[in-house]
């Protein structure tokens, strides 16, 4: 599928959904904030930091500042509830998460609690 018609499928699944929805009051809608995140493709932190800018100019706002400390430089846009955003993961924070998610299933908790005192009733 080409970016065109993938582009021109997603506005149309976004617009059938509301429609949907506006016609089925009975259908619950989530309590909280829906976001459509969109992530640049991985490349150099200085070619994302870029296409993120980029963004920046088109949606008319600026980088959020609270993601930068965990490696996320990131911009969005509200309409009420839902969030358009971009967000592009820097190679830092890829790397901590890799390094953290490396030890899943090295790991398994004692779940037999029978015989820990501090569990006795």
């Amino acid at each position: 599928m080409s970016t065109t018609d993938h582009r021109t499928a997603t506005i149309s699944g976004l617009r059938a959904l509301a429609n949907f929805l506006e016609a089925n009051p009975a259908v619950p809608v989530p309590r909280g904030s829906i976001r459509v995140s969109y992530f640049p493709k991985r490349a150099s932190d200085a070619e994302m930091r870029a296409e993120i800018d980029h963004l920046t100019g088109l949606l008319g706002t600026a980088i959020e500042s609270p993601s930068l400390p965990y490696g996320h430089y990131s911009t969005g846009l509200d309409f009420g509830p839902v969030r358009y955003e971009a967000i592009a993961i820097l190679a830092d924070a890829r790397a901590r998460h890799e390094a953290l998610i490396s030890y899943d299933g090295c790991v398994t908790p004692d779940t037999d609690t029978n015989d820990d005192p501090a569990h006795a009733a």
